[in-house]
């Protein structure tokens, strides 16, 4: 009778214990396959699951579109030595008398030091008047003023010097090496020019972009296109903003992968393949290389493109799947174009999932032997 009593107790125990393991979740880094194919539209639900191609590549590999507008490009570079509102000119007028209209007494050289172009353009000299400087050379604007001595004292020499060309500048703000307020001079009429001014990038170059707002235009780049296309080298006008900033796009990765958090690009483009590189790859004793999924928001455009269809509005959810072990599968996940904003999620192997079962059990078995002795022993 005791025999019996320990065998049933121990038929019970192990009953007991499948039933909790089958009851309940064991642990995981999230769905499996099976899970996320559930929750596909032919299954009632609200995602759409694709198996990744050749075609289903081209038509999601959209890059983001930066480049500077027809306007910024066309604008001319600016004369080095045209006078703008806020200059400082320094004026020297010599006249052929020895008791002349503007030299003291025993003089015949009269100086203005900073004389200060206003708002509207104009400066003030003596005897000559108000005279609107702003847009002329300093070569135009001594003629000007000669002529209009001339009436006044026989036959008087002008000088006009640009002291401080500060009436056309660009702030550079952002990611550079000097923060500042830059005059436009002959060295730094281009955007790159004035890049250099300001110490440069302090970004890595994959991963700079570079804003230009002027007016109510704004534009942005790449900092590697810059050097690569010259018409994207700008000229500058008075009043841009230039503002250097790494790119802020970013995916995050989920699952059986190296690294589980939010990763920033480090490139312009990036691919499913190096995506993954990037957090340290599949984990070789979890993954499931069948199993690469790609989370996310696609334009209704991209997607009725994706799904032959002409019929949705709006973004739809998109679940792109990844199976590296087929013949193509690695050359699909290197032509396969992350974005903003996406979720790599790499599901675990079922042998992962059976072996934490059987751990379950072995776990709890011991435990069903220790009941079975206690009963035993009463």
């Amino acid at each position: 009778m005791k025999i019996s009593s320990n065998r049933w107790a121990k038929s019970a125990a192990i009953l007991a214990v499948l039933a909790v393991v089958s009851g309940c979740g064991l642990p995981r880094s999230g769905p499996n396959k099976s899970e996320i194919f559930a929750g596909s539209v032919l299954n009632e639900g609200d995602a759409f699951i694709v198996s990744v191609n050749d075609r289903v590549t081209r038509a999601t590999s959209v890059t983001p579109a930066l480049g500077f507008s027809q306007q910024f490009k066309s604008a001319g570079v600016i004369g080095s030595d045209t006078i703008r509102p806020g200059d400082v000119l320094g004026l020297t007028i010599w006249e052929n008398v020895d008791d002349g209209l503007l030299a003291n007494q025993g003089a015949n050289a009269t100086v203005l030091e900073e004389v200060q172009v206003d708002g509207s353009g104009h400066i003030f000299v003596p005897y000559a008047g108000s005279i609107h400087a702003a847009g002329k050379t300093p070569e135009a604007l001594r003629q000007i003023i000669t002529r209009k001595l001339n009436s006044q004292t026989p036959d008087p020499q002008v000088q006009v010097r640009r002291i401080a060309g500060d009436g056309s500048t660009v702030s550079v703000s952002g990611t550079v090496g000097a923060q500042g307020i830059y005059a436009i001079e002959r060295p730094t009429r281009t955007l790159s020019s004035m890049l250099a001014r300001a110490g440069g990038i302090a970004v890595e170059p994959e991963i700079a972009q570079i804003t230009v707002v002027r007016g109510t235009m704004r534009d942005t780049i790449w900092f590697e296109d810059l050097y690569d296309n010259p018409e994207l080298d700008i000229a500058l006008r008075g009043g841009d903003r230039v503002l250097v900033e790494a790119d802020t796009r970013s995916f995050t990765s989920l699952g059986a992968t190296g690294t589980q958090s939010r990763v920033p690009f480090e490139s312009q483009a990036l691919s499913a393949i190096e995506a993954i590189a990037t957090v340290g790859g599949l984990q070789t004793n979890v993954a499931d290389p069948t199993g690469v999924f790609v989370f996310r928001n696609e334009p209704a455009e991209i997607a009725n493109s994706v799904m032959g269809r002409d019929d949705l509005v709006g973004d739809q959810r998109l679940v792109y799947v990844l199976n590296l072990t087929e013949p193509n599968g690695m050359f699909h996940a290197r032509d396969f174009s992350i974005r903003d904003q996406d979720t790599v999620y790499v599901t675990e192997a079922p042998f992962v999932q059976w072996n934490k079962t059987i751990s379950a059990l072995t776990g709890s078995l011991g435990a069903v032997n220790t009941l079975s002795s206690l009963a035993g022993g009463g």
